[in-house]
């Protein structure tokens, strides 16, 4: 029942002030054009600011049907954002949520550092292998790649 913990770090060529729009303020609207699985995400509670919650719909014949995330904190300042999977296929029968932090940082020369760190809380009796929470990082890494692709291929957007 211990909460797990994972941090993965992902630099690209995006400066951070860039990234933070498009990967966090605009995600609702950029990440289903750059990621085929995604169908949509909706925000179905507020503005999409702390206490929104948005709801990711899955293309058809994709593993997930849907997943909603609460938006917990978003600090354009200092490039910060936390979010709590609420619900959702992505849980499955071993986790009661999971609550993502999001850090974008310069990193040295030009571009920038995306630090993540998830924490994974089982439900009961539940105990979390590596492989358990393997395939998220992987398509963490695959939404940060698509999303930085993006943005090269189209320098104007998000400046």
């Amino acid at each position: 029942m211990a909460v797990v913990t994972t941090s993965h770090e992902y630099t690209c060529s995006i400066p951070s002030a860039r990234l933070f729009k498009a990967l966090v303020l605009d995600s609702h609207n950029l990440i289903p054009k750059v990621v085929p699985s995604i169908k949509s995400i909706d925000i179905v509670h507020g503005d999409g600011g702390p206490g929104s919650i948005k709801q990711t719909n899955f293309a058809d014949g994709s593993h997930f049907k849907y997943m909603k995330h609460r938006v917990d904190e978003v600090d354009s300042a200092t490039f910060f954002s936390k979010t709590t999977l609420i619900e959702g296929d992505a849980l499955g029968d071993k986790l009661e949520c999971i609550v993502y932090e999001i850090k974008i940082e310069a990193a040295a020369g030009a571009g920038s550092v995306t630090k993540s760190t998830s924490h994974y809380h089982p439900k009961p009796g539940v105990e979390l292998k590596e492989d358990d929470i393997k395939s998220g990082k992987d398509k963490a890494t695959g939404i940060n790649k698509a999303v930085e692709e993006y943005l090269l291929a189209n320098p104007d957007l998000y400046a």
